[in-house]
């Protein structure tokens, strides 16, 4: 299962909750940080590609999204080095769950649709909430400003077409306990 949701609606909360249940979850933003980590495979080219995002031995991960968020091209670039490993990643851990008979995994990838990445998922699952709630949420992350989180929605895909085209939405604005009655449901529909 792919599990996606835009900035801000709430789907480390969701992986988090399918974790609990027993659904092994492999996210992509954390093998990322591994992979960009001073012994990780992505850190030499990274460092190769973009040398003054190199601070005191390690990758200032802020200081290279101000880079390649402005700059398509050296986003292109970033996403060159990183997606590969990520993938490849993504491949070790569906081979490990498979040796073990799990019937369902969840791909934690936050720009599933934009990426194409809902082709290699059976079933996908997108968190949402109402804009004024993922709003505030993201606002009050620090070094957030209203111009950097337009900038990055500008870069999803909207949350209404990711809703329309996903199998199961699971609402993140009503409280939690509602968002892990969804997933209850959703983990006792497919196991």
């Amino acid at each position: 299962m792919g599990l996606t949701g835009s900035i801000g609606m709430g789907k480390s909360t969701a992986a988090k909750m399918f974790k609990h249940l027993g659904v092994p979850v492999h996210d992509a933003d954390a093998s990322s940080h591994v992979l960009m980590a001073p012994d990780g495979l992505a850190f030499d080219p990274i460092a190769k590609a973009f040398p003054d995002v190199i601070i005191k031995g390690r990758i200032d991960r802020r200081v290279l999204g101000q880079q390649v968020f402005a700059n398509p091209v050296l986003l292109k670039k970033l996403e060159s080095i990183l997606h590969p490993l990520i993938r490849a990643a993504e491949i070790r851990f569906l081979r490990s769950q498979q040796r073990l008979g799990r019937k369902l995994v969840v791909l934690d990838i936050p720009l599933l649709y934009e990426t194409g990445g809902e082709k290699r998922c059976d079933i996908v699952t997108v968190v949402s909430a109402p804009a004024f709630v993922q709003r505030q949420r993201v606002l009050a992350r620090e070094g957030m400003t209203d111009d950097k989180f337009s900038a990055i929605l500008s870069k999803q895909m909207p949350d209404i077409e990711k809703r329309r085209r996903a199998d199961f939405v699971i609402p993140t604005g009503l409280g939690r306990a509602v968002t892990f009655q969804y997933i209850q449901g959703i983990v006792n529909q497919l196991s």
